[in-house]
């Protein structure tokens, strides 16, 4: 079995597979590979391993990033932010419709790819040739769309933390708007919404607990018995997986799920059921101990009813 290692290039971006050849790495080391884009330097996330679910042959690790190699990638940061002034030069004068967000240079700085977001297709072919004629190096363009380009820029969410998708989420996992629905949260796009447009990532993290809390929690109106009697469900607190009623006196009360039962289940009936058994006795008592059949057919085999 082939031994891989997991690399990748930005913190919560999308992870890449290498062939370690017989350099020893450990979780946090920077190294650096080639790519599509050239040479690259990374960050080892998963320590090698030998492994059976590749079968095409991984692209070695080329060395272990110096100093140098460090030191490097940060001057090369200066470099994009100016790259990415130029660019913005140009589109203005070229008239392009097209917003850029940022730009990458790879290690070596014989590559500049430039992000940019456009409401529909965009011929940028003389705005490449422009730029690659004024930056002196090879430049690519790509259009992504608004999720991808919140993660790109790295901003704040309502909650005033990093956006997931910048801070751990490596891959955007469908969202609908039936998860706002199951959690009781007001279906004000702005509220639902994040900084992208979309909606929130984060309403599929507590979607599972809601929708299997809310199998066990009886529903707004139905008649429920308790300690005080009969009583009718205003809410549920699925966070707190109690129950709010108003019991016939019109007293609201917060009772928990092992307080309560529905109207009308089998623990209702038990009394029925003894009351029908003693009956049966007294009848079966005063027949002599025999069991009474119909009318007239003592002694006689009956036919079933």
């Amino acid at each position: 079995m082939p031994d891989i290692v997991g690399v990748r290039f930005k913190k919560a971006g999308q992870l890449n597979y290498f062939d370690p050849a017989g350099i020893a790495l450990k979780v946090g080391y920077q190294v650096v590979v080639e790519t599509t884009r050239g040479l690259e330097l990374g960050t080892v996330v998963i320590p090698p391993r030998q492994t059976n679910e590749t079968t095409e042959p991984l692209k070695p690790v080329l060395r272990l990033a110096s100093a140098e190699d460090i030191s490097k990638a940060a001057q090369l940061e200066e470099r994009e932010r100016e790259a990415l002034i130029r660019c913005r030069e140009a589109v203005g004068q070229l008239g392009l419709p097209m917003k850029l967000l940022i730009a990458e240079y790879n290690l070596d700085a014989s590559r500049l790819t430039v992000y940019f977001c456009a409401q529909g297709r965009v011929d940028f072919r003389g705005l490449v040739r422009q730029l690659a004629s004024t930056l002196q190096t090879r430049v690519e363009l790509r259009q992504v769309g608004t999720r991808d380009e919140a993660k790109l820029c790295g901003r704040y969410g309502h909650c005033g933390r990093p956006l997931c998708c910048v801070s751990f989420m490596t891959e955007f996992a469908p969202v609908s708007i039936k998860m706002a629905k199951e959690q009781d949260l007001p279906l004000n796009p702005p509220k639902i919404s994040g900084l992208c447009g979309r909606l929130l990532c984060c309403l599929a993290y507590e979607y599972d607990f809601y929708h299997t809390t809310k199998e066990k929690l009886p529903k707004a109106g139905k008649r429920v018995n308790t300690p005080m009697g009969p009583a009718t469900v205003l809410w549920v607190s699925v966070i707190k997986q109690t129950v709010m009623v108003q019991v016939e006196s019109q007293a609201v009360v917060e009772l928990t799920l092992d307080q309560i039962n529905a109207e009308g289940q089998a623990a209702q009936k038990a009394p029925a059921r003894s009351g029908k058994a003693k009956g049966s006795s007294q009848k079966k008592a005063a027949s002599g101990g025999k069991d009474l059949g119909r009318p007239g057919t003592e002694g006689q085999e009956l036919e079933p009813l």
